[in-house]
């Protein structure tokens, strides 16, 4: 299927093999794992667990959410506002320019348009009438951050793409062109002397620089895994973000479990007026892999704090906890840790200059109808090329 991509081959395989992160067969978590971040009785769950397990996985009705369109017709009065669209897609205007993260309109996060998780909540807006986009970040190659059906699509308006090492050959094999792609690993730089202006290759602590624009991204460290099929497990590597210009600067974590990488991401990349940090898809068994609420606001300290917008949530039903627990366990335990959350409706723009206290929107589905669950799940057969966990 088209939507697995393509793995790295040729001048790109050469170079994601220079990177210090690759150990001869594929990429590596470097940093040692923290002690308790996998509870030790924890199993992983299983395939028949996932497909059924679990209660209110699913919001009883649509989540409440609001057309930006307006909105962004009008520039942000501090310079720097944040729309989320679900999930980890999130329009960033900072100083007068668009950045989109790890856009995914489609409607499953699975290679197959007739298996796998469900988007249970629609993006605000269609993604023709998203406004002109300077900049797309990709953080790594799973299917709920990278998204064959959206990726065409924006490979029409020839946008440029910033990503990880080896993410580029999935972005040109669904027609992103092979030019406007920056891959950031610096070593290919040194090794081989690309010019940087073209391809910036940093193994997360380079930057590019987008030409004439003043914005720089840089790749920082982030404790994940990549892959999406059953033979490319950390075929391409998977970062975090920092997207700096010269008035503000905002952190995007992809995927991570916690790490005190985060440390040193605030003592070279710090301070942040704008902090996106997963929340959403977590389990006992993955907590080297995802942070959860309790273990992103640890994260959230590690970076010196700023403004929280948590993403990962809200879209789709990737492990076993409510809906909404993410949500509601911020919403208890952001003041006592003393984070400043940002919690805004889906689509609603919010400048993190002057967002105000969090109101729980998400409850207003509690009281709205669902339709009838059959008595027994459905048989659901997933293509044999999905990796587990699912991101």
């Amino acid at each position: 299927m088209k939507s697995l991509g393509r793995k790295p081959e040729g001048a790109r395989l050469e170079r994601l093999k220079a990177s210090p992160l690759w150990d001869g067969e594929r990429f590596r978590n470097v940093h040692p794992i923290l002690p308790g971040l996998r509870a030790a009785n924890a199993a992983m769950p299983t395939i028949g667990e996932f497909l059924c397990g679990g209660e209110r996985r699913v919001p009883r009705g649509p989540l409440p959410s609001v057309s930006p369109l307006d909105a962004w017709a009008t520039s942000p009065a501090s310079g720097l506002r944040a729309t989320w669209l679900g999930h980890s897609t999130v329009l960033i205007e900072i100083d007068g320019l668009r950045v989109l993260t790890d856009p995914v309109w489609g409607p499953r996060a699975s290679p197959s348009r007739f298996a796998g998780p469900k988007r249970f909540q629609p993006v605000p807006v269609p993604l023709r009438a998203l406004p002109p986009v300077d900049l797309v970040l990709v953080s790594h190659d799973h299917y709920d951050h990278l998204d064959y059906p959206t990726i065409r699509e924006l490979a029409r308006r020839d946008l440029p793409f910033v990503t990880s090492l080896g993410v580029g050959a999935h972005l040109e094999a669904w027609g992103v062109r092979p030019e406007r792609i920056v891959e950031l690993d610096w070593w290919e730089s040194q090794a081989w002397g690309v010019e940087p202006e073209r391809i910036v290759e940093l193994d997360w602590w380079d930057s590019h620089t987008v030409p004439s624009t003043g914005l720089t991204v840089t790749a920082a460290p982030s404790q994940h895994f990549s892959g999406r099929g059953l033979k490319d497990r950390n075929a391409t590597l998977w970062s975090s973000l920092v997207i700096r210009s010269q008035r503000h600067s905002v952190f995007f974590s992809g995927d991570t479990g916690l790490t005190t990488e985060y440390s040193q991401i605030r003592e070279r990349l710090g301070p942040f007026d704008l902090v996106m940090l997963e929340v959403g898809a977590f389990h006992p068994a993955w907590g080297d892999i995802h942070l959860g609420p309790e273990h992103a606001l640890e994260a959230l300290a590690l970076l010196g704090g700023g403004p929280f917008l948590p993403v990962h949530w809200g879209t789709f039903s990737l492990a076993l906890h409510a809906w909404d627990q993410p949500a509601e366990s911020l919403l208890e335990l952001g003041p006592k840790a003393g984070a400043q959350l940002v919690m805004p409706r889906l689509g609603e723009p919010v400048e993190p200059a002057h967002a105000e206290g969090v109101e729980p929107w998400w409850r207003v589905v509690d009281g709205a109808t669902r339709e009838p669950e059959p008595a027994t799940p459905a048989a659901i057969t997933l293509p044999k090329g999905v990796p587990w966990p699912l991101d």
